[in-house]
This record gives C-alpha cells, sequence and structure tokens, in this order.
C-alpha cells in the first residue's frame, strides 16, 4: 500500500480543495476566534477553511507532502496556520487545549488506535470545546466510494455514543449522500457527531 507522502505527491490534491460539507453545514455553532485542531488535516482543505471562519489552527498530519501543499493553500487563502508533522498514534494532544476539533474521515485509525484517538481528543477539548466528526459507516463498503476497506474502521451511533459519552452529543446523524470531495466521489454511507465538552 502507498504510503501517505506517496498518495499525496503531484501538484493536484486528493480530496480537493474546498472543505468537507458536513463542516461547513455546522459553521454557525463555531465561536468566532479560539483555538481549533484539525486532525489528520492532510493537505489543508479543512484547516484552511476553519482558519478562514477566524480560529487559530493547528494542523497535524503525518505526511510532510500533504503539509506543504497546505501551507501553499493557506498562503493562496491569505490565512496563518500552525503545523506539527507527527505520528498520530504518538502525538501528545495535550489537556484542554482547544475551542474546536475537526476529525473529518480518520478512518485509517483501527479499533484500538481509534479508542486512544478519540480519547485524546475528548481530554483536548476545553470545557464547552466543539468537537465536529465526519466519517463512514460500515454500509460504506458496498458503495465503495472512499474510505479503507476494513469494516472494523468504520462508526456506527451506538460506538460513537460510547466513545463520546463524557460530551454533550448536540448532532449525531446516520444518512446515505453525494459526496464530491476529490477521491470521496459517489454516494456514500455517512455518519456525522457534533459533540460538546461540559463546562
Amino acid at each position: 500500500m502507498p504510503t501517505w507522502d506517496e498518495r499525496y505527491a503531484g501538484e493536484s490534491f486528493l480530496f480537493g480543495t474546498e472543505p468537507n460539507v458536513f463542516l461547513t453545514r455546522h459553521k454557525e455553532r463555531l465561536p468566532t476566534h479560539g483555538t481549533a485542531l484539525a486532525v489528520a488535516d492532510g493537505e489543508g482543505r479543512n484547516g484552511v477553511w476553519l482558519a478562514e471562519q477566524g480560529l487559530d489552527v493547528l494542523a497535524v498530519d503525518g505526511s510532510e507532502v500533504a503539509l506543504a501543499k497546505s501551507r501553499k493553500l493557506a498562503a493562496k487563502r491569505g490565512v496563518a496556520m500552525h503545523y506539527e508533522h507527527a505520528d498520530l498514534s504518538a502525538w501528545d494532544f495535550g489537556q484542554q487545549r482547544f475551542d474546536v476539533i475537526a476529525a473529518i474521515f480518520i478512518q485509517f485509525a483501527e479499533p484500538d488506535f481509534r479508542a486512544r484517538l478519540f480519547a485524546s481528543m475528548v481530554a483536548a477539548l476545553k470545557p464547552a470545546g466543539l468537537l465536529l466528526l465526519e466519517g463512514y459507516r460500515p454500509e460504506q463498503l458496498a458503495y465503495g466510494t472512499g474510505g479503507p476497506p476494513q469494516a472494523e474502521n468504520m462508526y456506527t451511533e451506538p460506538m460513537l455514543r460510547e466513545a463520546f459519552a463524557d460530551l454533550t452529543i448536540e448532532h449525531l446523524a446516520s444518512y446515505d449522500e453525494e459526496l464530491h470531495e476529490g477521491r470521496h466521489e459517489g454516494m456514500s454511507a455517512l455518519i456525522d457527531l457534533v459533540a460538546r465538552k461540559p463546562e
């Protein structure tokens, strides 16, 4: 399987340069200022959009190639961001650091790794901090329009409710919808979560 650096090589953007649709749908929930973490932000389409909303964004990714393209996209859009090249399995998310955490299609994480990632994100949210997470449901395997080939990497509503039991769930929805986000193209089995840390 190609490395992420190999997948992100070249001038084109693997998932496009426009932000994830789910993220933009919840724009009104975002604070007007504060800190945001874009988890596994790749080439920057989501982190750059968050920065355009006035947030102080840290984009973390395991691919230097992707982060270089993110820097170019941020410069083109006229926003500044912070970057860390890191292996998320070993990266310290910290405690109560972020007002917003966006985790969009981070389904490279198998169940044990995912559990650690989710727990780290909860810990890293400030009180009243907002988590925005989108992923695929197991039904996505039948569509084959994006995501990993492993059903165990997908999300279900009961799994997300359990994983984020310490947060207040403001929105949780499972639905099928056409996506047009680069490699994520066509009818998709999606699941969205918006949750907030209690004050």
